[in-house]
């Protein structure tokens, strides 16, 4: 039975990220096959406790939770350095664990989380080090980067913070997980493995054994994600004004929460969408099946990204999707989602509006979706074959 070290020290408690859901679904499908050691923060051992992941031993670097406003950057600066500390303090109160160990997974690129990996490889050179890397900052001068005007200073400190963990991580880390095939090319000459992700399959497949009328759905669109510039939000919003040029009814779910919400509400009122836009926060299990249950396709606006999880969350409920063409979602979507010319306004409203009208066209979209999801998705699946696949690598 192999022996592997999670280092997750760096969640804040907001909401629940794509790499937060790769780590709780590893967590929960391995400890069948391994010894787990958990080196953690507070919120993602509270986070341990929603998702029912047992049987595994914590070690808790005794933070308190972090009450701050999460989106100020000098409270991420002030964050990373106090639980990059924390973390290598517990680390190098356990040495033993660590000296037993046949794997470290860290489980992001943030320091609170690398940072204990490399020192504890460094503590046992024999263990192998897999690094979680499931996102570049995009570079803030780059045309396509979401950080522009005000936040420009907040991208462009994310980006410098990500020189030094690339660059580390690049040379000393033995595996790699990623996201998406582009980011592969980043880790030349090293064992890198794409993750993707995975959904939970099992609550969607009774529910569309059902028949289900469309006319009868509250929701002609639902997106859900962290409410930030990558995702698209705000250009959403003025997606959805175009869609209700043509139908003034249109309702759209948006389900999640971050930085942009008070943006985004100013927005809503601004273009006088109140009666057509609802903002539901972060809804998980079955209040976010509910929504899911209620919508009729999934947008995916987002504007940069490796990926995106969140959409296929809804594509196993039968929801086609739009996005934009990104070449990250080129080989998580390639089919049960329309892909439009990147931040082409028009056409991505055109066709929502298409979908909306084209019973056939929906119909066969929304096959496909579910088939993707049940083909490539599934989380039990997922895990199993990323567990094989690691520790086959010699």
């Amino acid at each position: 039975m192999k022996n592997i070290v999670f280092f997750a020290n760096n969640n804040i408690g907001s909401g629940l990220s794509g790499g937060d859901r790769i780590f709780i679904e590893f967590l929960k499908n391995w400890q069948s096959k391994s010894k787990i050691t958990l080196f953690a923060c507070q919120e993602t051992i509270n986070l341990c406790k929603k998702y029912q992941v047992k049987n595994i031993n914590i070690v808790s670097n005794k933070n308190k939770i972090n009450k701050e406003n999460h989106f100020k950057l000098s409270s991420l600066i002030k964050h990373n350095l106090t639980r990059s500390h924390q973390s290598i303090k517990t680390l190098l109160q356990n040495k033993k664990i660590i000296l037993e160990a046949d794997y470290l997974y860290s489980v992001s690129d943030f320091y609170p989380d690398f940072i204990p990996a490399l020192i504890a490889k460094r503590i046992n050179p024999k263990v192998k080090w897999i690094a979680g890397y499931y996102l570049f900052a995009p570079n803030p001068l780059s045309k396509d980067s979401p950080y522009k005007g005000k936040h420009f200073i907040k991208g462009f400190i994310y980006w410098l913070m990500q020189i030094p963990s690339y660059q580390i991580i690049k040379h000393f880390a033995d595996i790699i997980f990623v996201t998406s095939k582009p980011d592969v090319e980043k880790f030349k000459n090293k064992k890198v493995l794409i993750i993707q992700g995975g959904v939970d399959t099992t609550p969607s497949e009774k529910y569309l054994k059902q028949k289900n009328n469309l006319n009868k759905k509250i929701y002609d669109g639902v997106f859900i994600g962290r409410l930030h510039h990558q995702k698209g939000v705000l250009v959403l919003i003025d997606i959805w004004k175009k869609v209700t040029k043509t139908l003034p009814l249109a309702k759209l779910a948006i389900i999640g929460d971050g930085e942009l919400r008070n943006q985004l509400n100013k927005k809503i009122a601004k273009l006088k969408l109140q009666k057509n836009i609802k903002l539901l926060g972060f809804l998980d299990g079955q209040k976010k099946y509910d929504i899911f249950k209620q919508s009729k396709i999934v947008v995916h606006p987002a504007t940069y990204d490796s990926g995106g999880m969140a959409a296929a969350e809804a594509m196993a409920w039968g929801l086609p999707g739009v996005s934009f063409n990104l070449e990250a979602l080129k080989t998580y979507y390639p089919k049960g989602m329309i892909k439009v010319k990147c931040f082409d306004l028009d056409s991505y409203s055109d066709n929502i509006i298409k979908l909306l009208n084209n019973t056939k066209e929906y119909k066969h979209l929304s096959d496909d979706a579910r088939q993707l999801i049940l083909d490539k998705w599934d989380w039990s699946k997922k895990s199993t074959e990323v567990y094989k696949q690691f520790t086959n690598i010699k």
